[in-house]
């Protein structure tokens, strides 16, 4: 990339943070998971992804929201296509976006930063480990100039997926696996879930 502010590709081609805006005064992104080495989109991020409703309320209020991920735009597309979903998703194969903003952890790239601890404070389990992980960051343009004002991690992403928050209204709530006395794993996390075209499969 010859601009130093293209760090996306997008349907349009090559892309620059303030294009993500399209012309709006803000800007959301939820951070995908999408390595680039796999086949399709995180489950978990697929699940809220499920749930984004109709763009035209975001926009009426000068807002943007779009995706991101390190998997490549041709990845991204076959995967957007099958899932039916219509928000924007942009690569950032190739950059360190995805390392700025802490959604991909990798020591040798960049300090590794998680839900604004620092390794050391996320305790031994994290040491060693690599990857991508999931998020959402806000973003304000003024002019030419652009403002990173909020970012969130971990269950912080939770206010957003709608599916969650139909089931917290139930009496049997989310049902998760992990939702065990301490010490207690019957299997891996959120093993229940799936594509919403996988159910059946």
């Amino acid at each position: 990339m010859d601009d130093p502010r293209v760090v996306f590709r997008g349907p349009d081609g090559q892309a620059s943070l303030p294009d993500l805006f399209e012309g709006r005064g803000q800007l959301l992104i939820y951070h995908f998971m999408f390595d680039p080495d796999w086949d399709q989109g995180c489950q978990s991020c697929s699940l809220l992804a499920d749930g984004i409703g109709q763009l035209a309320h975001l926009h009426a209020r000068d807002t943007t929201l779009a995706m991101t991920s390190r998997a490549p735009l041709p990845k991204l597309e076959a995967f957007r296509r099958r899932m039916g979903w219509t928000v924007p998703w942009y690569s950032s194969c190739g950059s360190d976006f995805n390392y700025d903003f802490h959604a991909t952890l990798d020591p040798a790239v960049a300090p590794v930063e998680y839900n604004y601890r620092t390794l050391d404070e996320l305790g031994p389990d994290w040491h060693g480990w690599t990857g991508e992980l999931h998020a959402i960051s806000a973003f304000l343009r003024r002019g030419d100039r652009v403002f990173h004002t909020y970012s969130s991690y971990a269950r912080g992403t939770d206010m957003v997926n709608s599916t969650y928050q139909w089931l917290d209204l139930t009496a049997r709530g989310r049902q998760e696996d992990w939702e065990q006395p301490p010490g207690r794993s019957d299997g891996p996390l959120m093993s229940w879930l799936r594509h919403h075209d996988r159910y059946d499969a």
